[in-house]
C-alpha cells in the first residue's frame, strides 16, 4: 500500500474517455482492428495484448549484436562477444564505471490492440558483475515513430548499480511514467500501433561474465475509462496453500528501502508466492538483515525490488524480475479482463497479486482506504467472494480476508474513481502480476496460453 501522493496514482491517469463504460476480454492475443486511420479503440473484447519472447524461435527472429541465443529447456540470450564498450555514470551513487555490452532486439510486434499504455516485464539472471536495460521503441497509427524509452535499468543485486527507473521520458504524444508507458491523451485518438523491445547486457569489461535474459515482452492496452464495471458470475470455488505474511509487521524497518509498513505490500505478496512455489532466499541471501526481525525473507524482498529514483519498492516490473530469480519461476506484468479470467488462474492452481485503490467504504472488511496496494488472491468461496491474503494486515494470523465479489471486482478493474474529497482519481485497470513453475501442469499450460502468457 502506497501512500496518497505516491506516483502510482497517476500511472493510469491518462486514461481518457476512449469508449464508453464495458468490459475487458481476454488478454489473448485479440483480433481487433481499428476502426479508424488514428487507431481508436478496439472492440471491448479486445483491449489487451501480450506478447513475450521467450521461446528458442522467439529469440532467434530477434537481432542480435554480440550476442547469441542459449538453447535448453529454459532458452535465453547472453553476451557472446561484445558489440562495444560504454561508461555509465549511476545516477545513484555518481559512480562512473566502464562496461562491455551487446544488444538484442525483438522483431517489430504489430499489437492486435492499438495502445494508449504498455508495461514491459523481463526475467533474467545476473551475476555479480553484470546487468541489463530493458527499452521501448514503437511507431503511432498515423506512421511517426517515438524514441526509445528506457523501461528500466536492472541487476538482481545493488552492488554494481543501483537498479532505476528513468524519469522525464516523453515526446508529443506519450511518457513513461516510472514502469509505465502512457498516451499523454488518450482522447486525441493517438495509439501505439507496433512496438520493438531492446535489451542492453552489460558485463564488467574483459570477463567472461554475462547476463541471461529468459524472458521479455510487453503487456499493450486501451483500457476505457470507466468507474464501474459490469458484475460476473462466479465459477470456481477453490483456496490454494498461500504462505501470509503482514507488512506492518515491518514498520520502521529499513528506511533506506521505504521504511517498511504501507510501502512493502508489492514484495511482501511476490514472497508469500514465491513461496508457494516452494522456492525462498538462502541463509546466504539473508545474512544481511538485522537478527531478530520477523520474516526476514520480506526484508530481503523489498531491498531486491527497490527503485532507486521511484524510491520505493511498488516498480511493478521490478517485483516480476525478482520473482524469477529463483529456480525456474516466470513473472510477469499483465492486465486481467475479468474476475472470471482470475479465477480460471485459481481454478489452475496459480495465485495471482492484484493492484487496486479504494476508499475504506468500498471494500467492506479491509478496514483502511488506499491510492494504491497490492495483494494476493488465492481463492473464491462456494457464493465467488474473493479470498485474499491482505498484507495490509496486524499480523500474519489476520492476513487471510474474505472481500466481497462485487466490491472486489469493481476497485480492481476500473479505472477512474474519487476519493474521498470527491476529486477523480486514476484505478489499475486489472493490472497483476502472475508467477508460475516452468514445469507446470497442462491445465495451468493451457490456462496461461489462453490469457497470452505463453
Amino acid at each position: 500500500m502506497t501512500s496518497p501522493t505516491s506516483r502510482r496514482t497517476v500511472l493510469t491517469a491518462a486514461l481518457a474517455a476512449a469508449a464508453a463504460a464495458g468490459t475487458v476480454g481476454s488478454t489473448a492475443s485479440a483480433s481487433a482492428a481499428p476502426t479508424s486511420p488514428t487507431g481508436s479503440s478496439a472492440a471491448p473484447e479486445a483491449l489487451v495484448e501480450n506478447r513475450f519472447w521467450h521461446t528458442y524461435t522467439d529469440w532467434r527472429c530477434g537481432t542480435g549484436d554480440g550476442t547469441r541465443v542459449l538453447p535448453g529447456p529454459r532458452p535465453g540470450v547472453v553476451i557472446a562477444v561484445p558489440a562495444g564498450r560504454t561508461d555509465y555514470t549511476d545516477p545513484h551513487t555518481g559512480r562512473t564505471a566502464a562496461w562491455d555490452y551487446a544488444t538484442w532486439t525483438s522483431p517489430v510486434h504489430r499489437s492486435a490492440v492499438p495502445a494508449t499504455e504498455a508495461i514491459v516485464s523481463w526475467n533474467a539472471h545476473t551475476p555479480e558483475g553484470t546487468w541489463i536495460q530493458v527499452e521501448l521503441s514503437g511507431v503511432y497509427a498515423d506512421g511517426t515513430a517515438t524514441p526509445w524509452f528506457v523501461m528500466g535499468r536492472w541487476a538482481a543485486g545493488d552492488g554494481d548499480i543501483r537498479r532505476t527507473s528513468v524519469d522525464g521520458q516523453g515526446d508529443p504524444y506519450s511518457s513513461v511514467w516510472t514502469d509505465t508507458w502512457s498516451v499523454d491523451d488518450p482522447a486525441s485518438g493517438v495509439r501505439l500501433a507496433s512496438y520493438r523491445l531492446r535489451l542492453t547486457l552489460y558485463r564488467t569489461p574483459g570477463s567472461r561474465l554475462t547476463p541471461t535474459v529468459r524472458r521479455v515482452g510487453a503487456m499493450a492496452s486501451d483500457v476505457p475509462d470507466r468507474f464501474t464495471v459490469p458484475a460476473s458470475a462466479p465459477a470456481v470455488a477453490r483456496e490454494l496453500p498461500v504462505p501470509r505474511y503482514s507488512q506492518n509487521i515491518h514498520i520502521g524497518q529499513y528506511p533506506e528501502y521505504d521504511n517498511g509498513g504501507e510501502a512493502w505490500c508489492s514484495p511482501t505478496s511476490s514472497q508469500m508466492i514465491i513461496e508457494h512455489w516452494g522456492r525462498r532466499p538462502t541463509a546466504e541471501d539473508l545474512a544481511w538483515v538485522k537478527p531478530g526481525l520477523p520474516d526476514p525473507q520480506v526484508c530481503h524482498a523489498a531491498r531486491r525490488t527497490y527503485d532507486y529514483q521511484y524510491a520505493g519498492c511498488g516498480n511493478w516490473p521490478f517485483n516480476a524480475a525478482y520473482a524469477a530469480t529463483y529456480r525456474d519461476l516466470n513473472a510477469v506484468v499483465t492486465r486481467l479482463g475479468s474476475l472470471t479470467d482470475l479465477e480460471r488462474l485459481i481454478g489452475a492452481g496459480i495465485p495471482v497479486i492484484t493492484s487496486q485503490s479504494f476508499l475504506k467504504e468500498e471494500l467492506t472488511g479491509a478496514g483502511y482506504g488506499t491510492a494504491g496496494h497490492l495483494m494476493t488472491v488465492i481463492g473464491f468461496t462456494p457464493g465467488g467472494d474473493v479470498i485474499a491474503n491482505d498484507p495490509a494486515s496486524p499480523d500474519n494470523d489476520a492476513v487471510r480476508r474474505v472481500y466481497r465479489r462485487r466490491e472486489f471486482e469493481n476497485i480492481w478493474l476500473r479505472t477512474k474513481r474519487h476519493d474521498a474529497s470527491g476529486k477523480v482519481r486514476s484505478g489499475s485497470g486489472g493490472v497483476c502480476y502472475v508467477y508460475w513453475p516452468t514445469r507446470t501442469t497442462p491445465g495451468r499450460h493451457r490456462v496461461l496460453r489462453s490469457l497470452g502468457l505463453l
